[in-house]
């Protein structure tokens, strides 16, 4: 599940920063035509608001990346001690297998599936 939601992540870093971009240039374009926004009921506030949210925004995904790094090396740490144990379970499960009934195999906590 870790892996996955790590595979996911990096979509999702991509599409913090597309939303970064996307937002500062709206904010920089409502400012320039702030006169004909308020026009139309999008006010200063707002845009200072929206504003705001983008540098939130900001600063938690600078935050969240310094995390990311220093949790790369434990993450592939992860993924060699879970290549280890699965390949472990494979062998050990393959040769219960081999030598025991199909109905013995529960006593070794292995499904009975095959």
């Amino acid at each position: 599940m870790i892996l996955k939601y790590h595979f996911k992540q990096k979509n999702y870093v991509k599409t913090v920063e597309i939303q970064i971009e996307k937002s500062r240039s709206l904010v920089e374009g409502l400012r320039r035509h702030v006169k004909e926004m308020g026009e139309r009921g999008v006010t200063n506030e707002e845009i200072n608001a929206m504003e705001q949210s983008v540098k939130e925004l900001e600063a938690v995904n600078s935050e969240v990346d310094s995390i990311r790094e220093q949790l790369t090396p434990t993450v592939a740490k992860l993924k060699l001690v879970m290549n280890r144990v699965k390949e472990a379970y494979a062998e050990k499960k393959k040769t219960l297998k081999g030598y025991y009934p199909q109905e013995r195999w529960m006593d070794y906590g292995v499904p009975d599936k095959r």
